[in-house]
């Protein structure tokens, strides 16, 4: 596997490409980098996201289930759920609403 900044480096190119309104999470970016057991590190690399010159919707990564895990992690309260309604999702007990169809599969959306 590459260095922990290589790899770093590609998750957050590919959070850069998960649309508007749409989430994914840490284990389909994983998966998509070929390291399909590195889920915990795509959310450290999300956690680095945030003092990243070009900006990394991290809001956008949630985990397997839609639970908004990594909200602990932005500079604010519930910034990470405010972010995403303000995108059009609906958020309700910390966890994306129709996740299944809102959920963007960067190994079926990317031909990379």
């Amino acid at each position: 596997m590459e260095s922990k900044e290589g790899f770093f480096s590609m998750v957050h190119e590919v959070a850069r490409l998960i649309p508007e309104g749409r989430v994914t999470s840490y284990g389909a970016i994983a998966k998509y980098l070929g390291a399909a057991r590195s889920a915990r590190m795509v959310g450290w690399a999300m956690n680095s996201s945030f003092s990243i010159v070009s900006p990394v919707p991290a809001h956008r990564v949630v985990n397997a289930q839609g639970f908004l895990t990594g909200a602990d992690q932005f500079p604010e309260s519930r910034m990470m759920e405010r972010l995403l309604q303000k995108e059009g999702l609906e958020i309700n007990d910390n966890r994306v609403q129709n996740f299944s169809k809102v959920f963007w599969d960067p190994s079926d959306e990317l031909n990379l």
